[in-house]
């Protein structure tokens, strides 16, 4: 029987030296070299360290010290489920974790898509944050408002109202749920995501009004 890791099948009763190897080929899989190379290697070298200590207690605890090497590979495996989080598709991005209303750079219409997924996978509060930040982009992109990071909702609705008086209160009504499931944690809603798709489609559609003229 054999208990797998990663890409690597280590034996119920590994020795020390055949159990260390195959931390250090897991831990050296590309996946990581590639993701964070400026801590890579101290990861790994810290993690060497720790194992060394970790085999040599098991192995000077006799037959009962199996137990104990499994719950080290159980820890083991822990710590590559954690970096592959970090670095794999579900990683956000730093710029992405700062900014509310999305990367200025992704279009609006990468928004939409994402908020389609995401409401296919009955994930409403993913599908009501895209579609937020499709008509914050739509806004940018139309020239409506110009481009500023770091925004947040309740500006971007203050901001658009004045240029698009007719869509005033459904962007406030957009911002406000944005608000609540961002920041909130209140459970994301169907008819709350019609109401942030449906404010997406009218500034799609609507004129911005002329200096001096919006009431």
């Amino acid at each position: 029987m054999t208990v797998a890791l990663g890409a690597v099948d280590v034996p119920v009763e590994p020795g020390r030296d055949e159990a260390r190897e195959a931390a250090r080929d897991e831990l050296s899989n590309p996946l990581y070299r590639e993701a964070e190379p400026s801590w890579f290697e101290r990861l790994i070298t810290w993690l060497g360290d720790r194992l060394d200590e970790l085999f040599g207690a098991v192995a000077e605890a006799g037959p009962g010290g199996v137990v104990g090497l499994l719950i080290v590979l159980g820890v083991l495996l822990i710590v590559v489920v954690v970096i592959r989080l970090r670095t794999g598709k579900l990683a956000r991005s730093p710029r992405a974790a700062e900014a509310p209303l999305g990367d200025v750079t992704v279009p609006a219409s990468a928004h939409r898509e994402d908020a389609a997924a995401a409401l296919a996978a009955a994930d409403l509060r993913g599908a009501v944050v895209a579609r937020f930040r499709a008509l914050a982009r739509e806004l940018e992109q139309r020239g409506v408002l110009d481009v500023q990071t770091g925004r947040t909702a309740d500006e971007l609705a203050a901001q658009a109202a004045d240029a698009l008086p007719a869509c005033a209160d459904a962007l406030r009504a957009a911002a406000r749920i944005f608000d609540d499931v961002y920041y909130g944690g209140k459970p994301a809603t169907t008819d709350g995501y019609g109401v942030v798709a449906e404010t997406d489609d009218a500034v799609r559609t609507g004129r911005p009004a002329l200096a001096g003229t919006a009431s």
